[in-house]
């Protein structure tokens, strides 16, 4: 008999292990699993890289038109103003002492290269900033030569000595005589301005003037500075790893956030750039690079995005037109290069491939295990089915945690007990059979072959119920690990698909090259609707909010809010109350901007009610900037100047188990009396109609009742304020 097994198996061709065919299905799977996450990890990354350069360059865009629109529109409306004055009969063109003197005024009040007037007689008068900062007076008469001389004035306006005599007739300027020519206010040229000490550029608008009988007296005009926009531009947050600049149509540049001047010194002569030609590399190649791409300056006439590759890096270009109703056509050019985003999201994908190859790792241990938990068992019941082929009829099979292989291991004891009784019983008819051979030898012979015959029969059945048995136990136990697999087979089969079916109908949603749609967006004027409905919105929120505010503060300092914690990141939100704010913020002509110094720290998400917060943020930032407002009505331009007011915003972790947030303002401060009672409802030392007193109580109660923290106030009197609050990082919800 075990001849005959060994025969049949060496006949049986070469089968794989069961814990191969267990183990190599759910490893594949693993596999497949960490190449999807991997993949679309890379391509989020990508998407991510893509929707922040877009964010990034519309928000600097929006930011540098916002400029763009309030900065030149300063000399328009001084324009407007002198020619309303003069129409009016308050000034009297004739006297150019007292409009000198006037113009010196506005010289103080606006930050402009020059202020003056040209009449149809030939004289005129203006106020000077030729070397960017004293302000000086010309005169000039209608007799040629030496009809014209320049003053040094004293600190009312007044003219003391004379700087200079010199040559005009301003018959022959174009400022003069393009305004008189196109009978409307115009910017006339951009010129350059090549002084003993100081080289800029600067921009000339002018603008006819009549008197109370329409009949024409000549002109006023303005010149504004357009470093200033330059200084501008190298002050905002994509100058620092990207690139803004502003040319005209002809590709002469006017200005840029690089440290170069956007104009060449020649023999101490201004001479003008390209921005093909610029010494700038970023600027000079991006330029270059449109050119090639076969897209003349003229021709863009609306918002278009490009993607450019320099010196092996990708990066994003946007260019928008920018136009007013005096007939400046610019266009700006915001450029960010790709690094600026990919280090946080190298580090992301690094993460995630780390991650997977650990997750790949425990799934392949607990593989290995799990099938070696259940192949153990069945390889014991092999052995031990050898050895009763063999004759080894004492053999017991001890049972398992499986409950499948625990019957499996109970019928096939019964079968080698079985097996064993009937070899027993064989053996005892034998020797009785022997010992009765010489008087039934006949009978014998017969009863041993009917015997021999029903020994195979019982041996043959038992096999055959036994082998039954363990092939359904062992397919049962193979059929659930399998069944497992397959079911998350089909799962991840139709999250793929799901996934997929949601790109298709992005891009069905979003087409870029439908001719219809953008023929239909042109006919709107989609980009026109968009803006204004947002301006719309946002104002009427911002107006709806400060009245719901005030008619809610008593109900919000009682009522206990009933919204869910959300883990969030605090800058955003205090960047978002800052760009609500940013009105407020922003230069004015009697002070300059409210610097905001930010010193961020590494804060982790923060548990809190958002909304709830952000209102906190606004409460005490409207403090400071009215605090601030109050003493810069109290000085001149100039001591502002000197003394510029700053808001610090600082944030940190203490203790590992707090986020702090400090807001410090450089004010008048508080009197000690006065902060004694900042979080007592309705107090507030405001005038009426300027505040509720209910801004601090609420807020107080929105970090300690509601976020279990701390809002404190420290302020010494003629020093500053600051306040400073303590939430925790996480929330002891209840519930």
């Amino acid at each position: 008999m075990a001849k005959d097994i060994k025969k049949q198996n060496a006949s049986k061709v070469q089968a794989f292990p069961l814990q191969m065919v267990l183990i190599v299905p759910f490893v594949l799977q693993i596999f497949a699993a960490v190449g999807l996450v991997g993949y679309l990890s890379f391509k989020n990354g990508q998407k991510a890289v893509q929707e922040l350069a877009d964010q990034l360059m519309d928000r600097s865009n929006s930011i540098v038109e916002q400029h763009l629109n309030a900065y030149l529109a300063i000399p328009h409306n001084v324009n407007q103003i002198n020619a309303d004055a003069i129409a009016m009969g308050l000034l009297d063109v004739r006297d150019r002492q007292t409009l000198t003197k006037y113009f010196w005024k506005l010289m103080q009040a606006y930050d402009l290269s020059y202020i003056g007037i040209g009449l149809t007689t030939g004289e005129g008068a203006g106020a000077a900033r030729y070397d960017g900062k004293t302000v000086t007076i010309d005169d000039w008469g209608a007799n040629l030569p030496k009809n014209g001389k320049n003053y040094n004035t004293d600190k009312l306006g007044n003219r003391t000595n004379i700087n200079s005599t010199f040559d005009y007739n301003n018959f022959n300027e174009s400022w003069y005589k393009e305004p008189i020519k196109a009978g409307k206010p115009i910017w006339s040229r951009i010129y350059s301005w090549n002084g003993t000490n100081d080289l800029y550029i600067t921009a000339a608008t002018g603008r006819p003037i009549y008197d109370a009988q329409n009949q024409l007296l000549g002109m006023v005009g303005a010149d504004i500075h357009l470093s200033k926009l330059s200084e501008f531009l190298r002050r905002l947050d994509v100058s620092r790893s990207g690139q803004v600049f502003i040319m005209e149509r002809n590709g002469m540049l006017i200005a840029n956030s690089s440290h170069y001047q956007p104009f060449a010194e020649v023999n101490h002569q201004i001479k003008r750039l390209q921005a093909a030609d610029s010494p700038d590399p970023v600027i000079r190649e991006i330029a270059k690079q449109i050119h090639q791409k076969g897209h003349r300056f003229e021709s863009i006439n609306e918002p278009t995005k490009w993607e450019l590759e320099w010196q092996g890096e990708r990066n994003f270009v946007y260019v928008n037109p920018w136009r007013d109703q005096y007939g400046l056509d610019w266009l700006v050019v915001v450029s960010v290069p790709e690094r600026t985003f990919m280090g946080e999201i190298n580090a992301n994908n690094q993460t995630t491939i780390v991650l997977c190859v650990g997750a790949l790792a425990v799934a392949i241990v607990i593989g290995y295990f799990t099938s070696a938990w259940i192949t153990q068992p069945i390889l014991r019941m092999k052995l031990a089915s050898q050895a009763i082929a063999s004759g080894k009829l004492d053999q017991k099979f001890d049972t398992s945690n499986i409950q499948e292989l625990n019957i499996l291991a109970q019928s096939f004891n019964y079968m080698a007990e079985q097996l064993s009784e009937s070899f027993t019983a064989l053996a005892a008819s034998k020797a009785e059979l022997e010992d009765r051979v010489e008087e039934r030898t006949a009978e014998l012979k017969t009863a041993l072959t009917q015997l021999q015959r029903t020994q195979a029969q019982v041996i043959q059945g038992e096999k055959m119920s036994s082998l039954g048995q363990l092939v359904a136990g062992v397919a049962h136990e193979i059929n659930n690990p399998v069944n497992f697999i397959h079911g998350n087979i089909t799962h991840l089969n139709e999250y793929t698909k799901d996934l997929l079916r949601m790109i298709y109908l992005y891009q069905e949603r979003h087409p870029e090259d439908d001719a219809e749609i953008q023929a239909l967006a042109e006919e709107i004027d989609l980009e026109f609707l968009t803006e204004d409905m947002q301006k719309m919105l946002s104002s009427m929120k911002m107006g709806t909010d400060r009245i719901r505010s005030i008619v809610l503060s008593l109900r919000n300092f009682s009522r206990i809010d009933e919204a869910e914690f959300k883990a969030v990141n605090i800058h955003e939100g205090i960047e978002s109350t800052l760009l609500i704010l940013q009105h407020r913020l922003k230069e004015k002509p009697e002070h300059p901007a409210i610097e905001v110094i930010r010193d961020y720290g590494d804060l982790p998400p923060i548990e809190c009610y958002p909304g709830k917060l952000n209102q906190v943020f606004m409460n005490i930032l409207v403090n400071a900037i009215d605090a601030l407002d109050e003493v810069n009505s109290k000085r001149t331009y100039e001591e502002n100047q000197q003394n510029p007011s700053q808001i610090t915003i600082r944030t940190s972790v203490s203790n590992a188990q707090w986020v702090e947030i400090a807001i410090a303002d450089n004010g008048p401060g508080i009197p000690e009396q006065v902060k004694n009672r900042i979080f007592d409802p309705f107090f507030t030392t405001k005038a009426v109609g300027k505040g509720t007193g209910m801004g601090m109580a609420i807020s107080y109660q929105i970090i300690k009742e509601k976020h279990s923290g701390k809002l404190e106030c420290f302020s010494t009197f003629g020093q500053g304020t600051e306040m400073k609050i303590q939430i925790p990082i996480q929330q002891n919800i209840v519930n």
